[in-house]
Order: structure tokens, then sequence, then C-alpha cells
């Protein structure tokens, strides 16, 4: 065998054979599947970065993602030789070589790459740029015949701005600094839009109640539990609608979340003090969204309320859900909200038992929007059982999914 050639044969080996120490590893994110995972990092579109990713975390195909874990990534890492890519990995074409340059560039350029390889000499090398360089999987594209809008997952910031994710990133600043980043996990609500409003904001902080030196405010753990849902429609390929946010509180994993009265509604209005402006505002914001969207087309429209109420602190009591009379709509995703709940606390806490309603109420919010609606109620803020439920961060994740589970 020519010198030559042995000499290519052993450099492709040290290129093609890297062991998981020069492996990139990254953080699963909330929401994050082996899909969206690779996305991030272009690497979804090719079915060997798939085998290849369960091949080196030593899972199974269709294993879950523990979120905060960290994975190994179909990406090697070389160190850069100052000269050429082609000599610092052991290949000889220089169209791959030209891609990988490409690739950290962007990598560099969206903020995944903390360096230029040029300059820190680390240089990422994906394993389909190696192994199988035309992608095999479909491209996630948009509808054309459907509003701008709708057709990619996101948050609408205000009237004229809505905040998709620039270049793909997926980057919504609403959920907060550590959750602003939302992967696509599926299409499965793309086309649908959700309206989530969570009760009082601004000058009403809504329902309180005293924790030693604390002081719970139903507004504040309302609205985290509606971002947190609002997330997970995001997700899933949903518009969706906060229409009462906070500029400064993403979600939040304090347990004592602070009370503040500088909440305001979509498009940026302030929150009248007195309660029936205050709904009504909120309502006539929905029913103009709700229009909108209709004559696009739209015909999965839905109106999610979240509340906390207030009772006897000697009154325990579940996750409760209305819908308006007459509102089949509503009916039929409140019992199925409840149905999801009685199945999770079944689950997770067995023999706790589950408590919670369904009924018809007269309401505003059910009643003046012209979407189906439903509207949850998450506990009693004064019993100190109900308490835990909201104070505690990982129960409001879970009312999140499970009510994300009824919806869906």
């Amino acid at each position: 065998m020519p010198k030559m050639l042995i000499l290519l044969l052993v450099l492709t080996s040290f290129a093609f054979n890297t062991g998981s120490d020069d492996l990139l590893q990254t953080e699963a994110l909330p929401g994050d599947g082996v899909f969206s995972l690779l996305r991030r990092y272009e690497l979804d579109r090719y079915a060997c970065n798939h085998r290849r990713f369960y091949e080196i975390n030593k899972l199974k195909e269709g294993s879950m993602l523990v979120i905060g874990r960290k994975y190994y990534l179909p990406i090697s890492i070389h160190k850069f030789n100052g000269k050429t890519i082609r000599s610092s990995i052991g290949i000889d074409d220089w169209n791959t070589a030209k891609s990988i340059e490409e690739y950290n560039d962007r990598m560099f350029r969206n903020g995944y790459k903390s360096g230029d390889f040029r300059k820190d000499k680390e240089l990422w090398v994906p394993y389909h740029l190696l192994h199988c360089p035309e992608p095999t999987l479909p491209e996630v594209h948009t509808n054309p015949q459907l509003d701008s809008s709708i057709t990619e997952s996101n948050v609408e910031d205000s009237d004229d701005n809505l905040a998709l994710a620039s270049g793909g990133n997926r980057i919504f600043p609403i959920f907060g600094k550590k959750f602003e980043h939302v992967p696509l996990v599926s299409n499965e609500l793309r086309g649908k839009v959700f309206y989530v409003e969570s009760g009082h904001g601004g000058p009403d902080p809504g329902a309180m109640a005293k924790v030693g030196k604390h002081t719970l405010c139903e507004d504040e753990y309302a609205y985290d539990v509606a971002l947190r849902l609002a997330r997970h429609l995001v997700a899933h390929g949903a518009t969706t609608y906060l229409i009462n946010r906070d500029p400064d509180d993403g979600i939040r994993e304090d347990q004592y979340l602070k009370c503040d009265a500088d909440e305001v509604v979509w498009g940026g209005l302030a929150v009248p003090a007195s309660q029936k402006p205050r709904l009504t505002q909120r309502s006539d914001i929905i029913n103009k969204l709700y229009e909108k969207h209709k004559k696009q087309g739209v015909k999965d429209q839905m109106l999610v309320v979240i509340h906390v109420d207030s009772r006897s602190h000697r009154q325990q009591t579940d996750l409760f859900f209305y819908y308006y009379p007459g509102d089949n709509t509503g009916k039929k995703t409140a019992l199925a909200m409840h149905q999801a709940m009685k199945i999770s606390y079944e689950k997770y806490r067995k023999g706790r038992g589950y408590d919670g309603t369904v009924t018809a109420r007269d309401l505003h919010m059910l009643r003046e929007t012209e979407v189906p609606s439903v509207y949850i109620e998450l506990g009693n803020i004064r019993h100190p059982q109900d308490q835990k439920r909201i104070i505690l961060a990982s129960n409001r994740q879970l009312l999140a999914d499970w009510l994300f589970e009824g919806l869906r």
C-alpha cells in the first residue's frame, strides 16, 4: 500500500472516530426533545446525526430528554492549527472544509459558539459533514396561505410587532432570560390560536394572603403559571397571545414572588384600577384579535383564563373549571382539562384523590368574549396546602404541564 494512502487513512480515522471526550456537550432546555435539540445546532435534517446522537449518549431511540442534563452532540471538537481546516482535522476535500468554516461562523454569529475558531483555535466539526452531507429529513416550512402572524410558533408582543425568533433562534424575551429560547417540539397545534389571560394585575393584585413575613399576590402566581402554559403552546406550534404581561417578570423559580404593579395588557396599555373597565379592556382586546384571525380562516381559537381563588383558610380546594352556559366547546375543553388534572393527580399523588369540579358560570370573561373559553381557579390562596401548590416553582410547572395536556 502506498505510504501516501496509509497516511491519509490514519488521518481520516482520527477525524471520523471521535470518542465522547472530544464531543460538544449541551444542556437540555425545558421543552427540548432530540429533534429540537439537534435543530438548535443545525443538525436535525440529517438522519445520521439522529442515530449518532442516540449512540454517543447510550440512549434508546425515542428516549425523552431530562431538563438540565447535559448530552453529547454529534459535533467533534478539534484544535485549529492556525493554517487550514483540512490540515487541522485531516481531510483533503476543499468543499467540506469550506462547509465546516461556514458552520463555525454561523454558530459564533448566532451565539452558540463563544469564540471565532480563528482566534480561540476551537473548531467544531458536525458529524454529517463528514458522513452524510446531503439532508435526508424534511425542513419545517410555514404555510404561505396563512397570515405570517400564525405560521410560526410565537408569542406576539404588540399589535404591530411580532416576537418571532430572528434567524430561526426562537427567542421570546417575555419568558425571561433563562426560558426565552423555546425549541419547536412539534407542529401539532399549528394554525390554532390561544389567548392566555391571567387575572388582575397592574394596580389590582387580586386575592392576597400571608405566609410568615411574605405576601402572596394572586396576579403574580397566576401569571407565572400562564407563562409556563403559554410556553408549552408555543413549543407545539400554536400562536399564543398573553393578554396581560409584565415587562420585567419572566418565568420565575422563586417561592415568594414579589408583588408589583407594573403589568400592562396587550399593546402596552395600562391596566385600569376599576374592575369593570379592566375586564372590558381585556375582553375587547380578545374580541378584536379573534375577529382578525376568524377573517383569516382560523377556525380553532380558545381563551384560557387563570386565577387563584380566595376562601376561608380552612377550606382546601382542588383546581376547578368554569365555562359559559351554552358554550359547548368551552365545556368540552373544561372537561378535558379537568380529566387530565384528575389523571395526573392519581398518577403522581396516589391515594390523594381529586375533588375539582366543572361548572357553568356567568362571568364577564366567559360571557363577553366571542371566543370559546375556559376559566380556571388554581386553588385557595389562603389554605396552607393550596399555597404549596402555587409557591413551589416545580408545582407551578406541573400545573402548566397538566393544563397543557388537557388543552392538546
